[in-house]
C-alpha cells in the first residue's frame, strides 16, 4: 500500500457484509477484523478513513410495502464493534452519498473514521453507475480497495469509483494484497507436489475450477456431493446420492483429461450413507460405487479419509475449496474435519496451504486450526473466480 496518507482522506471499500442475529448482533466478525490492519495503517500515517461497504441484498428483500428494510440492512449495527476493534470512536453517516455525507467527510480530522451507509441502498451500486461512483469519489483524496470478497463484482464502490482517482492515488489494502499474493502463489509458483481438494454439492458450480486445476495440479481430490456424479459416470451404483445426470459426460471428460495429464485424481473409495437427508437419519459405511437404492452418500468414509490424508501429507502446496460432506450436520462432518486436520498437519511439516470457500473456512475456524494453515481466504465467490483464472473487476480497476 504505497500511498502517503498524511493529511489525506482515504475512501476505503471494505467488506463488512457480516452475519447478524435477529437482534442485529454480529455472529462472525472475521471480515471486519480482516480490514482493521488497513484502517489502522491509514490512521497511524496521519490520514482519515471514510469506509464504505454493502450488507446483504436490501433491494432484493424489500418489505411488504415495497420499501427498503433499513433497520435490517443498516451498517449502523457494526459501529460499536468496529469502534472497539479500532480503539477509536467511529462516526456514522446514514447516507452513502449526498449533502450530509459530503459535510461529514469534509469535517473529518486526521485519525478519524467515518462509516457510510450500505452502498446497496442505492440501486446504482450493483449496476456500476458512473454518477454514483463520481459522488463517492468526491468524498476522498485517495481510494483503497480492501474488499476482496466483492472484487468479482463490477459495482460502483468496487470498480467504477477507481476511474476517478489517478494511478498514484489508488491502491489495494493489506487484505486484498494478501489474498492476491497467496492465490497467485498456488496458481503461478507452487512448490510441488501441488494438491487441490475440491468439495461441495455440484460439479456445475466448479467446472471451470476443475478444468483449470487439472492443467496445473499433481493430485486432485474430489469429495462432497459432486463426487457422486463422477462415481456414477464410472458405472458406480450411487443410490439416491446427489447426481447431476446432465454432467456425466463432462465428468468422464475430466477424468480422461486428468489421466492424459498424469494427474492423480482421487474419488472417495467409501462413503457414509444415510436413508434420508437429515442428521437424525440412519447411517452406515458403504463402498461409494455400491450404495443401495434408497440410500445416499452424505460424507466420505474412513478409507477415503485415510487415502485423502495420505495424499495431502505428501504435498508441498495445498488448495482446499469445499466440504467433503454435509458439514452442517454433525454426523456427516467428520470427513471435512479429517481433511482439515490433514491440511494443518501438512502445513506443520512445511507445506503451504490455502483454504477458501465457506464450509472449508468454517471447518478450520470451528476446529481452531485457522492459525495452523498458511492462509484462510475471506473471498468466497471472488476467490473461486480468481482461481478459475477470471479477471476480477475490483483488481483490474487498480491495475
Amino acid at each position: 500500500m504505497n500511498l502517503d496518507f498524511k493529511g489525506k482522506k482515504a475512501l476505503v471499500r471494505v467488506d463488512f457484509n457480516v452475519p447478524l442475529d435477529k437482534d442485529f448482533h454480529i455472529t462472525d466478525d472475521t471480515r471486519i477484523r480482516a480490514a482493521v490492519p488497513t484502517i489502522k495503517h491509514i490512521l497511524n500515517q496521519g490520514g482519515a478513513a471514510i469506509l464504505m461497504s454493502h450488507l446483504g441484498r436490501p433491494l432484493k428483500k424489500l418489505k411488504e410495502d415495497g420499501s427498503i428494510d433499513r433497520e435490517k440492512f443498516t451498517l449502523r449495527h457494526v459501529v460499536p464493534h468496529l469502534s472497539e476493534l479500532l480503539g477509536v470512536p467511529v462516526q456514522f453517516c446514514e447516507e452513502t452519498v449526498g449533502e450530509k455525507a459530503q459535510a461529514m467527510a469534509a469535517a473529518l480530522k486526521p485519525g478519524s473514521v467515518l462509516l457510510l451507509e450500505n452502498t446497496r441502498f442505492d440501486a446504482g451500486e450493483t449496476k456500476g453507475d458512473e454518477n454514483l461512483a463520481r459522488r463517492m469519489a468526491a468524498l476522498g483524496d485517495l481510494y483503497v480497495n480492501d474488499a476482496f470478497g466483492s472484487a468479482h463484482r463490477e459495482h460502483s464502490s468496487t470498480a467504477t469509483v477507481a476511474r476517478f482517482f489517478g494511478k498514484d492515488a489508488k491502491a489495494f489494502g493489506f487484505l486484498m494484497e494478501a489474498e492476491v499474493k497467496n492465490a497467485s502463489r498456488v496458481l503461478n509458483n507452487p512448490e510441488r507436489p501441488l494438491a487441490a481438494i475440491i468439495g461441495g454439492a455440484k460439479v456445475s458450480d466448479k467446472i471451470l475450477l476443475l478444468e483449470r486445476l487439472i492443467d496445473s495440479v499433481d493430485t486432485l481430490l474430489i469429495g462432497g456431493g459432486m463426487a457422486y456424479t463422477f462415481l456414477k459416470a464410472q458405472g458406480g451404483q450411487v443410490g439416491k446420492s446427489l447426481v447431476e445426470d446432465d454432467r456425466l459426460e463432462l465428468a468422464l471428460q475430466l477424468l480422461e483429461k486428468a489421466k492424459s495429464k498424469g494427474v492423480k485424481l482421487l474419488l472417495p473409495e467409501d462413503s457414509l450413507i444415510a436413508d434420508e437427508f437429515a442428521n437424525t437419519a440412519q447411517f452406515h459405511s458403504a463402498g461409494s460405487k455400491a450404495i443401495p437404492e434408497g440410500w445416499m452418500g452424505l460424507d466420505i468414509g474412513e478409507k477415503a479419509r485415510q487415502a485423502f490424508a495420505e495424499a495431502i501429507l505428501q504435498s508441498k502446496t495445498i488448495l482446499w475449496n469445499g466440504p467433503m460432506g454435509v458439514f452442517e450436520m454433525p454426523n456427516f462432518a467428520n470427513g471435512t474435519k479429517a481433511v482439515a486436520e490433514a491440511v494443518a498437519q501438512a502445513t506443520g511439516k512445511g507445506a503451504f496451504s490455502l483454504v477458501g470457500g465457506g464450509d472449508s473456512v468454517a471447518a478450520v475456524n470451528q476446529m481452531g486450526l485457522s492459525d495452523k494453515v498458511s492462509y484462510v481466504s475471506t473471498g468466497g465467490g471472488a476467490m473461486l473466480e480468481f482461481l478459475e483464472g477470471k479477471e476480477l473487476p475490483g483488481i483490474k480497476a487498480l491495475a
